[in-house]
């Protein structure tokens, strides 16, 4: 079975080199697929994030609500903003595939449908501006999904059990650990950098508007990409987490057993029942 401790992680990412190796081991071990076939059915998840960017990001995907939509256009499209550069083409991406899938349009569940554009926002973007092939690019997607797998072991990936820190939050620590292997850092760095990412969207709510997965949804990942960003930042810089990522992801699932319903995807409390949201939806 997958690795269910970080811990575990970096002892196979020690025995094969990189945590990406260490994943594409285990699951050649848990498929029975060679590695060739692992890496192609992964280029076939990276070819759907990069379609899935690529219309968000002509402005024409909007909601069945008209909730959301044309902003990742918007984003890409400024200029002279105050994160000019990597940060805004990395929010850009991320709101693109975030909005193709509040339209219902194919992304890559990573870890859900509503945190889907975190991992691609922030790992496509940085391999982009670092000039990486495909195949490293790869192999941060193989790590991504380790560090995932990690979180799964120990709470519910939904933001109905465990509010929106269980999709964004898991979604910025899987795209933190991943670039920052990718960008050159040890394992124990992307263990730092997602550690980083995870600590500081703890508690964060799941109140969708209307019940919908769009408004705060899309903005979510913009602001999860953003907190990945932060995570590499320090961690490739040799800032260490206190807290090992492995009671990081203790603590958010001990945060969500102790979130009411309200704050659980049932769209009774936070943004979903202020004025201007019953507003929005008619009620």
């Amino acid at each position: 079975m997958a690795h269910t401790t970080f811990a575990e992680l970096l002892e196979a990412a020690a025995e094969h080199g990189s945590i990406a190796a260490a994943a594409l081991a285990q699951e050649v071990l848990e498929s029975g697929d060679d590695a060739a076939a692992v890496r192609s059915r992964m280029a076939g998840h990276l070819t759907v994030m990069r379609e899935a960017v690529a219309l968000g990001l002509t402005g024409t995907v909007h909601s069945r609500s008209g909730l959301v939509g044309g902003d990742a256009a918007r984003i890409s499209d400024a200029s002279g903003g105050p994160l000019e550069g990597v940060a805004a083409r990395a929010i850009a991406a991320a709101v693109a595939v975030a909005e193709v899938n509040a339209s219902m349009g194919r992304v890559v569940a990573a870890p859900t449908g509503g945190a889907s554009g975190v991992l691609p926002g922030v790992v496509l973007t940085l391999a982009t501006d670092r000039d990486l092939d495909d195949s490293a690019v790869i192999d941060a997607l193989l790590a991504a999904g380790a560090i995932g797998a990690v979180i799964a072991a120990r709470t519910n990936l939904s933001g109905a059990a465990a509010g929106c820190q269980a999709e964004i939050g898991a979604a910025a620590a899987m795209a933190a650990g991943a670039a920052t292997e990718m960008l050159g850092g040890t394992p124990a760095h992307a263990g730092h950098a997602a550690s980083l990412a995870l600590q500081g969207l703890l508690g964060l709510v799941c109140d969708p508007v209307g019940g919908l997965v769009e408004v705060p949804c899309v903005a979510r990942n913009a602001t999860g990409a953003a907190v990945a960003l932060t995570g590499i930042e320090l961690a490739l810089a040799g800032v260490r987490f206190a807290i090992p990522f492995d009671q990081v992801a203790e603590a958010l699932a001990s945060v969500g057993r102790t979130l009411p319903v309200s704050l659980r995807e049932t769209a009774l409390g936070g943004l979903a029942v202020t004025a201007a949201a019953r507003e929005l939806v008619g009620d």
